[in-house]
């Protein structure tokens, strides 16, 4: 118990494999704790800038999605593709570890155990207990800082930070199923098809993601009575791949709303899913976590070296300041046009517009809001107005 870290990292998915990367690079004695097996149900989906902005190599992508296909209630299909670039898939039990190699071989200490709780010795100093190893044993490890990073529903947010229940949940399910060596009518495995189709999500979307030699097929909502595994049931029948081998299931909720403080105020900051960012309508969270992860790890690297509290607030401003407002509209977006059938099928015919499809994909891919082209923005407006008031033709 005299050793202390000057982080112990809570959570090793993109979050916190980021966070724990960034600071052992910058010479920090930092522990990485990670629940072994832990598996997150996720279509897989990095944008440009994530593959720019966290040197992410080529060879973990298990497909490059050139296209994508909207699918509304009545069945009518919108093909949206990807001008002059590609979303990449990755498959996230390989990518993951990867993140987490990466950290370790930066510095990082990794340690396969479950979070059990954080606390203070007799001489003041903050510790973290887990349990690890085969014998379930309980270690306790001492650390100037603590960065959480351990998923939706955090236990590091929930004995720390105030607040952390203020959130909102989409429940998500996948099935990653072999993508058949005979393939169904239509599979095409560069698209990524988006359904919005009420009896596949009240709330939300169902899809199927192409991975290279699998496909994750999914669906997600908010509503506890909603059977998420009929759904993907009706969903893979609906494309033909009722019958491929299921590799794995998976389901986890996934926050909608940043909360509101990221931060203890004292040695905690949180990250990631713990700290609420997915995007909402999206639901797009591995680019945001790895960002959250860094601004985390400048927030905690800015703490111990000057020992100012106030710098751990900093990885939500700037986080928020950055973001805030794509999360803003995105949130209006799915609380509206997600609501009803009748809505999904104008959302969809919406998102045949050029213009549409140009500023979402450029929104998409370089993560901010465009602002290059003001008129477009103007007429997207009275475009949206017009399908808002059922004005428009679907």
């Amino acid at each position: 118990m005299k050793e202390i870290y000057d982080v112990v990292v809570v959570g090793g998915g993109p979050a916190g494999a980021t966070a724990a990367n960034d600071l052992a690079r910058r010479g920090h004695h930092v522990l990485l704790l990670d629940r072994a097996g832990r598996i997150k149900p996720c279509g897989g989906a990095i944008p440009p800038r994530a593959i720019q902005d966290f040197d992410i190599p080529d060879h973990l992508l298990v497909a490059k999605a050139r296209s994508a296909r909207m699918i509304a209630p009545s069945g009518a299909e919108v093909d949206i593709p990807i001008e002059g670039g590609f979303v990449g898939l990755v498959d996230r039990e390989v990518f993951d570890e990867w993140l987490r190699d990466r950290a370790a071989a930066a510095g990082a200490t990794r340690t396969d155990g479950k979070f059990t709780s954080v606390g203070v010795d007799s001489e003041g100093v903050r510790t973290v207990s887990f349990v690890a190893g085969e014998d379930g044993g309980k270690r306790t490890v001492r650390t100037r800082s603590v960065i959480g990073a351990d998923g939706a529903r955090s236990a590091v947010a929930q004995q720390t930070v105030p607040g952390a229940d203020d959130t909102k949940y989409v429940f998500a399910y996948h099935e990653i199923v072999r993508a058949p060596e005979v393939k169904p009518q239509g599979y095409d495995g560069t698209r990524c098809d988006v359904f919005y189709q009420g009896h596949l999500s009240p709330d939300f979307y169902g899809w199927v993601f192409p991975h290279g030699d699998t496909l994750s097929i999914g669906t997600g909502s908010a509503d506890k009575g909603f059977s998420l595994r009929h759904a993907t049931t009706s969903l893979r029948t609906a494309v033909g791949l009722q019958d491929a081998q299921t590799v794995r299931r998976e389901g986890a909720p996934l926050p909608m709303k940043p909360l509101k403080c990221w931060d203890n105020g004292r040695d905690v900051v949180l990250a990631g899913d713990a700290a609420g960012v997915v995007a909402p309508s999206s639901g797009e969270g591995i680019y945001y976590a790895m960002e959250g992860g860094r601004l985390a790890a400048d927030a905690v690297h800015a703490y111990l070296a000057t020992g100012d509290v106030s710098s751990l607030a900093t990885a939500r401003k700037r986080f928020m300041r950055a973001h805030g407002r794509v999360f803003w509209v995105l949130g209006i977006m799915q609380h509206f046009w997600y609501s009803s059938d009748k809505r999904r099928e104008r959302f969809v015919a919406m998102c045949r517009d050029k213009d549409v499809q140009k500023l979402t994909f450029d929104a998409y891919m370089n993560k901010r809001l465009v602002r290059s082209k003001p008129f477009a923005h103007i007429k997207i407006f009275f475009k949206d107005m017009a399908h808002l008031l059922g004005l428009a033709r679907v």
